[in-house]
């Protein structure tokens, strides 16, 4: 563990919106696996009436040969659940990680997922590709374990009630150290942060509350800042990333967060030692600052490289 910045050797995060893209992708080394979860990455289509800047895709695509480079050397692949950002899609646009491009090796790693029930009838084909190609390598994992390995039952995306489906969240023993991947719960539910901390996480990687969405009532931002509160008063290492890094008042309330709590709290670039690069958040201004060529996506679309 380097005390300076917080970073484990064992736990690498290869993309997240702090990193410029729609990603909570990490790879985790134990003495026996090197485990791969969520592997998926997407820009967000449109954000401000605009399609992602050339210079968010030229990041995108530099997180998607890294994921493909990880899934190469990998033992395990987790996948939390099946929307665009966090699987390879069959039918994936050109800022999505797409099926035909994974390493052959794909086929052939444990993969450990959420289960295909009460999915909608997109994300249930998404769940069925895989399966299709995974076949009996793809094993559901809600509520299993396997030695320094375990998964959570389903879990709310989000509040609880809501209409985005479940997720499933992931425990890894590295080196005696307890790393929990908690992908897209938000903190919007206070029964589901109870299950975190049960966990005892040393070091863990969670969505935070999309703040963007000027849906998220006043009561769900207070929640998920209750949430957050408890979460850093028994959590070492806290990273919290995704929908909360998709607006600059993201930013503020992380930093606001450490500054109520006493203590450093996360993004996944500050994790990683790299610059915080909000790029969907920034994307009129990128546009505003370095203008696009009318027809400059569908070229793209055409001709993009792999």
């Amino acid at each position: 563990m380097d005390k300076k910045t917080g970073t484990d050797p064992g736990i690498e995060i290869i993309g997240a919106e702090s990193m410029g893209v729609r990603s909570l992708c990490c790879v985790v080394n134990t003495p026996s696996r090197r485990i791969v979860i969520d592997p998926g990455v997407a820009l967000g289509y449109v954000r401000s009436g605009l399609l992602p800047h050339p210079f968010q895709v030229a990041i995108g695509r530099r997180v998607r040969r890294k994921i493909l480079q990880a899934l190469k050397g990998a033992t395990d692949v987790v996948l939390s659940h099946y929307h665009g950002d966090h699987v390879p899609l069959a039918e994936a646009n050109p800022y999505q990680l797409s099926i035909r491009d994974l390493p052959d090796t794909f086929r052939h790693l444990s993969c450990w997922c959420k289960s295909g029930d009460d999915l909608s009838t997109n994300m249930r084909k998404r769940f069925d590709a895989l399966a299709d190609l995974m076949g009996s390598k793809m094993q559901i994992a809600e509520g299993r374990s396997e030695g320094d390995i375990a998964f959570s039952p389903s879990v709310p995306h989000g509040a609880a009630g809501g209409n985005m489906g479940t997720v499933m969240m992931t425990r890894i023993e590295v080196a005696h150290r307890v790393f929990v991947h908690a992908s897209d719960i938000q903190l919007l539910d206070p029964p589901t942060v109870d299950r975190v901390i049960d966990w005892r996480p040393d070091v863990l990687l969670a969505a935070g509350p999309p703040l963007y969405l000027s849906r998220l009532s006043d009561v769900q931002r207070h929640t998920a800042w209750e949430n957050a509160l408890r979460l850093a008063q028994v959590i070492d290492v806290l990273i919290l990333d995704h929908h909360l890094m998709r607006s600059e008042n993201g930013a503020v309330w992380l930093d606001a967060l450490g500054a109520a709590t006493g203590k450093k709290i996360y993004c996944a670039a500050d994790y990683m030692g790299l610059p915080r690069q909000l790029l969907e958040a920034q994307r009129a201004d990128l546009y505003q600052k370095m203008p696009v060529s009318p027809g400059w996506h569908d070229i793209y679309a055409q001709t993009m490289p792999r």
